[in-house]
């Protein structure tokens, strides 16, 4: 693949539908843990034993324990010059008649934080619960979300489980329902919403240039998003740390921390009119 940023930059300037899909390398210069990995554990857990419909179903407390924890981290964390970048370019194209969809795989919601309007996030949010009872999705951004989780969560692997009653646990607030609220997250085993994934599509059939940020394009399906765009021929990007085993099919590839290498390729071409 091509590394010359002025080759790049003239696709850009062209382009009229972007579609950037992001994944947990655009977050890692904002702090965000990824639990995968090396290293990747919470107390004696990796995120695969946690975030399962079992897990929950057996241990409804210790999976809030688990994801009150991140949700406290992220309330913490800012977008990074890559989430920001993205976010402009957004903003500035739009007024040109442009477009940019973020398609992103992150459940932290910093795009959102960074001001993206145009968001898909195809793994939920860490900030969006689910009554298993009635099916309602709701906005949360309570700190604690619970009474009972003040203070829980700690990720030290002596920490004991606080062992919360379910009726402790977050409850659902629609009328007369009180079901068992859960993240809601895309869990091990669990499909994506078909609904995101129809909205996927149509931006993926008009896009006429795809960028890659920060995933090791592995994960499916995300990583077949790039690979359907290209076989129509549409130019595609790569910014990640390192190479990946995908690397080989993108037209372009930029290696480098994604607060580096994206500011400089969105920023404003010079042929871009702006009103």
């Amino acid at each position: 693949p091509c590394t010359d940023l002025a080759d790049f930059r003239e696709v850009f300037a062209k382009a009229k539908h972007i579609a950037i899909i992001t994944g947990a390398g655009v977050s890692a210069e904002s702090g965000v843990p990824t639990f995968r990995g090396a290293g990747g554990f919470w107390r004696k857990w990796q995120a695969q034993e946690l975030a399962t419909p079992g897990a929950f179903a057996r241990n409804p407390s210790r999976v809030w324990e688990f994801y009150h924890y991140r949700r406290e981290v992220m309330l913490s964390k800012q977008p990074n010059p890559a989430h920001i970048a993205i976010a402009e370019c957004e903003r500035r194209l739009s007024k040109q008649g442009r477009s940019v969809v973020v398609i992103t795989q992150n459940i932290d919601e910093l795009h959102r934080k960074a001001g993206t309007k145009n968001l898909l996030e195809i793994h939920g949010s860490l900030f969006k619960t689910r009554c298993i009872n009635c099916g309602n999705i709701a906005a949360n951004y309570k700190s604690p979300i619970c009474p009972a989780l003040a203070g829980k969560g700690a990720p030290d692997p002596e920490t004991e489980d606080a062992s919360i009653p379910v009726e402790d646990l977050p409850q659902c607030e629609e009328d007369g329902c009180n079901g068992l609220l859960r993240p809601h997250v895309v869990w091990f085993g669990e499909a994506l919403d078909p609904g995101i994934l129809i909205q996927v599509e149509k931006e993926l059939d008009i896009c006429d240039l795809c960028l890659v940020v920060g995933t090791s394009s592995v994960v499916y399906p995300a990583a077949m998003f790039a690979p359907q765009v290209s076989a129509r021929g549409v130019p595609d990007a790569e910014f990640n740390m390192e190479a990946t085993p995908a690397t080989d099919r993108f037209r372009f590839h930029f290696p480098g921390p994604c607060g580096t290498t994206l500011p400089p390729a969105l920023a404003r071409h010079e042929t871009e009119i702006i009103s």
